[in-house]
């Protein structure tokens, strides 16, 4: 007999929060963000309850979750978050050739969502030089309602993003402010602009990153799945590439889709 609350999974895959990755993201990148002509560009990440298994190679920054289980064993510690996102980085990216960004690990340290400013001056961009975030529980609960998470594709072996990588300033410009745009519309609930930010993501993401969605490895359509839902919803993003997650905007119920938790500040 169930009791119809809702089942802690914690003790299977462990408390540390998953992140969702909204939009700018490749910002994070020093290789991109080094083209950037702003002072800045952002890119907006939320931090999530671990309240079911995510896919792996499917952009939820599960490498570095599985990093941060092994190094706090299971949970985050009580320490400032920039000092954590330090050492995950540090564990994650120990004798790597290819970094991750630490998007990664301030999506899944920061609680709530957070805005993640980069600045190729700024440490060499690895890390933000300023990080925005709300844990205001009205805005979390209408993102919450607002995202519709549709599972499409892992990240399949041999796939690699980086071939023919373009950096053309006009479009890594485009790309942080999309980030910037993303997250004003989380601020003023508007769903509107909020699908809108994360389609300029993706416009972005064709041009700079051509093969983060079109690749000899991918088997299945994912160009012709996003417009479909961009056609018919205010907007939608993959969580990464290879494609993942797709995160769909809309007001209305989307048939299939899930919804997560957002992982608020114990005083929000």
């Amino acid at each position: 007999m169930t009791s119809g609350r809702p089942l802690d999974f914690t003790d299977p895959i462990g408390a540390i929060p998953y992140r969702l990755a909204l939009a700018g993201g490749w910002i994070d990148q020093p290789f991109m963000s080094r083209h950037n002509p702003d002072s800045f560009g952002s890119m907006v990440v939320v931090s999530v309850e671990p309240t079911f298994w995510f896919m792996e190679r499917a952009g939820l920054a599960t490498s570095t979750r599985n990093t941060a289980m092994e190094i706090w064993r299971g949970e985050l510690p009580s320490r400032p978050p920039e000092d954590l996102v330090r050492e995950l980085y540090v564990a994650e990216n120990r004798d790597r050739t290819d970094p991750s960004g630490s998007q990664d690990m301030a999506g899944i340290v920061y609680p709530g969502i957070s805005r993640l400013d980069y600045d190729f001056e700024h440490e060499g961009g690895v890390f933000p030089r300023r990080v925005e975030s709300t844990n205001d529980p009205e805005i979390a609960a209408w993102l919450q309602r607002v995202i519709h998470i549709l599972p499409v594709n892992q990240r399949p072996a041999g796939y690699d993003p980086l071939e023919g990588v373009v950096f053309d300033p006009v479009w890594v410009r485009r790309l942080g402010q999309s980030g910037k745009d993303c997250y004003e519309a989380i601020l003023a609930r508007d769903v509107a602009a909020l699908g809108a930010a994360m389609n300029e993501t993706m416009t972005c993401w064709d041009v700079l990153v051509p093969h983060s969605f079109r690749h000899p490895t991918i088997t299945v359509d994912l160009p012709a799945i996003l417009r479909r839902y961009q056609d018919g919803y205010p907007g939608a993003v993959y969580s990464g590439c290879g494609g993942g997650y797709l995160y769909v905007i809309s007001g209305k119920p989307v048939p299939g889709a899930f919804n997560v938790t957002i992982r608020l500040a114990p005083h929000a």
